[in-house]
């Protein structure tokens, strides 16, 4: 059963070409958050990123005047907004692949009105707030993380952090050392049991670990136990004050 989620001041962008699609989107959202913004044109949308600074985009893949995962890409190098993708497409490596562009979460057709509203609205949670306890500042081999300002650096170098990136390190950082299983650090990033939790880790660990480690064909910051998942594998250096 999905909850149905409290309403915020956010405000959504929806990229469709399809008047139809937005039509049930905005639906969807309209007891969830204030503003709902639409695009129908990569063109558009990327000036409406720019202009108005939504805190959550709604992507259909299918535009006229260029692919969806260009879009995502370019979307993704103006803002750290959630991106969630509407997709049809069932095929794992093209989930991947929206994944890598800079996405947070798809959606495949035909879906639920109510599960996308509540994860719309987890996406937008997430990337507002921290989890109790994970305020402060981390340091580990040439990495160092405030999770209060939301500022990170790889050897004094600054680094931009997806929503769901930062999630990953809050969680991980917790409780350094002890290692989560896919299906633990899933439910901790994502806040739901449902989707291939695998599959998201693979993608959004991958593209930390080039950010945050030195050598990110060989980790000591994020570690894998293979058939297991993943540790924070570094002494940490911790300000909670």
């Amino acid at each position: 059963m999905v909850m149905h989620p409290t309403r915020t001041d956010a405000t959504v962008l929806i990229i469709d070409d399809e008047p139809e699609i937005r039509h049930v989107v905005h639906a969807a959202l309209r007891s969830t958050v204030a503003r709902v913004l639409d695009a129908a044109d990569g063109r558009t949308a990327l000036a409406t990123v720019k202009a108005q600074t939504p805190d959550l985009i709604v992507l259909d893949l299918g535009l006229p005047d260029q692919t969806g995962l260009d879009l995502c890409r370019a979307i993704r190098a103006h803002s750290l907004a959630p991106i969630v993708v509407l997709t049809a497409r069932h095929i794992e490596s093209d989930k991947v692949a929206l994944l890598n562009a800079g996405a947070d979460d798809y959606v495949t057709k035909p879906f639920s009105t109510s599960e996308f509203a509540a994860r719309v609205a987890a996406q937008i949670r997430r990337a507002r707030t921290a989890r109790p306890g994970t305020s402060g500042s981390v340091e580990a081999d040439g990495m160092s993380v405030n999770f209060t300002s939301r500022r990170a650096h790889r050897d004094g170098q600054a680094i931009r952090l997806t929503p769901i990136e930062w999630a990953i390190l809050r969680a991980l950082t917790a409780d350094p050392g002890r290692v989560y299983t896919h299906q633990q650090l899933f439910d901790a990033v994502w806040a739901r049991e449902f989707g291939d939790a695998r599959q998201y880790l693979r993608v959004h660990i991958t593209n930390l670990r080039r950010k945050v480690e030195r050598d990110p064909t060989h980790p000591r910051v994020i570690i894998t136990e293979p058939g297991v998942g993943y540790r924070f594998g570094m002494p940490l250096t911790q300000d909670f004050a």
